[in-house]
């Protein structure tokens, strides 16, 4: 008798059991969709994120830097939150609350099982590095190119991204990290130039005290030389991605709040 008492029990548990992963399968495949570019898609860094509703929520905007401390920072933060990142390369200040848009678009559609219904708790963000280069068509040109972002238009690009986030998500913590350094010799871009398009972000940031710096300009430019891939490129190794990982995990932990019951 109480065999038979428990296998209604056993058929609602398999039945619920079985909902809910394909409801997670539906929300993967929403997600695979959006990270459809092959050089992504394979990637861990771009592998879809399942929620853990005791866990706060992270994002990380940004280009191919933060893409590749993306897995760093998610193992710094393991069982702290959940570290989710954009679907794809962020690109120039112009194309972020495009692709924020439609991120959400596709994550959050009523007709989505399991879609994301949770709220940011930290959204950390970065925007520069494609802003400052030169294009000549579609090469790196520092020469003969032409800006893609202008020093006024990054300004009032960034007001209106900071403007955004707070409609998108009025209860999270904000975190602007700061460009990293350009070398030398770099094809597409001036030595220094990061710099100068901190100083305008950090100007804008002025008006917003409550949101947090994440400087990774600062962070890594004493150990540029031994970070980076080669002399004259952007990009960073392992060691600096990683480093670079951690310290934004480090920052990001210090904004977060223990999810509340």
């Amino acid at each position: 008798m109480k065999t038979l008492k428990l296998i209604p029990l056993l058929l609602l548990y398999l039945t619920t059991f079985s909902q809910s992963a394909l409801a997670e399968q539906d929300a993967k495949k929403a997600w695979q969709k959006l990270v459809r570019s092959p050089r992504f898609n394979k990637r861990p860094a771009f592998q879809y994120v399942k929620n853990n509703p005791q866990l706060p929520n992270v994002l990380l905007y940004g280009d191919s830097i933060s893409i590749a401390y993306t897995d760093a920072t998610r193992e710094a933060l393991k069982g702290k939150a959940n570290v989710y990142r954009l679907y794809c390369n962020g690109g120039d200040s112009s194309s972020f609350i495009q692709k924020m848009k439609t991120m959400h678009a596709t994550m959050q559609k009523d007709d989505l099982n399991d879609p994301w219904k949770f709220d940011w708790d930290v959204i950390h963000f970065n925007v520069g590095l494609h802003d400052l280069k030169y294009m000549n068509g579609k090469k790196l040109d520092r020469v003969n190119g032409t800006q893609a972002i202008s020093p006024a238009d990054y300004e009032k690009n960034l007001r209106a991204i900071i403007a955004y986030l707070k409609q998108l998500a009025p209860k999270a913590k904000l975190i602007f990290a700061t460009t990293t350094p350009v070398p030398e010799g770099e094809p597409g871009r001036i030595a220094g130039d990061a710099a100068k398009y901190n100083q305008i972000a950090l100007k804008v940031l002025k008006d917003y005290p409550e949101i947090a710096v994440d400087d990774l300009y600062a962070f890594t430019k004493p150990q540029h030389a031994q970070w980076w891939t080669k002399p004259g490129n952007v990009h960073f190794n392992t060691a600096g991605a990683t480093a670079q990982g951690k310290e934004v995990a480090r920052v990001i932990e210090q904004q977060l709040k223990p999810k509340q019951d």
